[in-house]
């Protein structure tokens, strides 16, 4: 199978790491290190040290570890709308779309073969733990003057271009995508984690069936389809 990359905001980094051996490597195991220790946690020093190499190497492709969360982040969301887009490929139905969309965010990741670099089951566990650290700060407007969450805004514009194709007069398409998205991966943390503030159970199945079961319940009862 063929290795991708993803188009990235050169923004986000200071050199692109998916060009170089150390990049890739870098990228790889900060995924792994923050899924095991948490972003707080999580230092350039020790990663270093895991990849056996030097901070100063690191500071080379990202300013600090807070642009490579975001980065990490915006990987994820880029990858998300590119299995959107092949799975709706030749699929003129909005509605179908739309539930192919709703699948794939909703689903348990599983590493994709195109990208091996990039573990995207612990990445998903990140987005889901740690995504709301990339813009909950006090540079987010400068942050998004940068255009560092293009990829979370044009997943979002895709949705809702569905959304409005199904229903031109629903008024709140955006809203109502970023809730969908908000919502469901809080939903998955709190039946892992706090289960009295979820209906999703491990004992009735599959918690990421009854996630995308909840988001299309969601969605398409708001927009009336």
């Amino acid at each position: 199978m063929a290795i991708l990359q993803l188009l990235l905001k050169e923004n986000l980094f200071l050199r692109d790491p998916q060009e170089t051996e150390l990049g890739r490597k870098i990228v790889q195991d900060s995924i792994m290190m923050i899924d095991e220790l948490g972003f707080e946690k999580f230092t350039f020093k020790k990663l270093a040290q895991r990849i056996d190499s030097t901070e100063a190497s690191i500071y080379r492709y990202f300013e600090n570890k807070h642009r490579l969360l975001v980065y990490l982040i915006a990987w994820y969301w880029n990858w998300i709308e590119y299995r959107i887009d092949f799975g709706t490929q030749n699929i003129d139905d909005p509605k179908r779309r739309l539930e192919i969309a709703i699948r794939i965010i909703a689903e348990k990741k599983e590493k994709d073969a195109s990208f091996p670099q990039i573990d995207e089951e612990a990445l998903y566990r990140i987005v889901i733990a740690e995504s709301d650290k990339t813009y909950l700060t006090k540079q987010v407007d400068e942050d998004n003057k940068e255009g560092l969450f293009r990829g979370f805004k044009s997943l979002c514009g895709k949705i809702a271009s569905y959304i409005l194709e199904i229903n031109p007069d629903f008024e709140y398409p955006h809203s109502l995508v970023t809730t969908a998205l908000q919502t469901g991966h809080q939903q998955l943390f709190y039946a892992e984690h706090l289960p009295s503030l979820s209906n999703f159970k491990k004992s009735n199945g599959d918690i990421y069936k009854q996630n995308e079961d909840f988001l299309k319940q969601l969605v398409f009862n708001a927009i009336h389809a």
